[in-house]
């Protein structure tokens, strides 16, 4: 999480902040004035440090910073964002991005796609699908080369 002292982030300045600062630490980025507070996936997963922020902050937008896309899939990335965009009260931004090869394959054990964008896009059109049958109900029916979402009982709709 960017701290509010530094460029770095909060926490030890290699880019980890122990989870347990967190809610002091987005209070204080509040305090201070500043527009957002961002969490990459580094030592821990982007998205936890922010529903902390959410629940400790009234104003700051919080974001992904960077949230690896090929590890998750798009239904599991949809439902994390559209989760924190209502807890924080509409105030969650995702950044997505694909890492680099090795880290994909060896320490994220998932595959990888060479050249990466065209997965990238089909990823998002996806997320796109889910977050259209979240809002509306309809019935999926996304069909790409990657990613498939043909199925999805109103039991695991999070709904409007």
């Amino acid at each position: 999480m960017l701290g509010p002292d530094t460029d770095q982030y909060a926490g030890d300045g290699q880019g980890t902040t122990d989870i347990a600062g967190i809610a002091a630490a987005a209070r204080r980025c509040e305090e201070l004035g500043f527009d957002g507070v961002t969490a990459p996936e580094a030592g821990h997963d982007p998205f936890l440090p922010l529903v902390v922020a959410a629940e400790h902050t009234e104003r700051v937008k919080l974001g992904t910073n960077v949230a690896i896309a090929f590890p998750r899939s798009p239904l599991v990335t949809a439902q994390l964002a559209w989760d924190l965009q209502h807890l924080s009260g509409g105030r969650f931004q995702l950044g997505l991005g694909t890492q680099v090869k090795g880290h994909v394959v060896r320490r994220y054990a998932s595959e990888w796609t060479d050249p990466p964008g065209p997965r990238m896009r089909e990823y998002l059109l996806c997320m796109k699908a889910i977050f259209e049958t979240f809002q509306t109900g309809a019935k999926p029916d996304f069909d790409g080369e990657h990613y498939h979402f043909t199925l999805m009982n109103p039991f695991f709709n999070p709904g409007p």
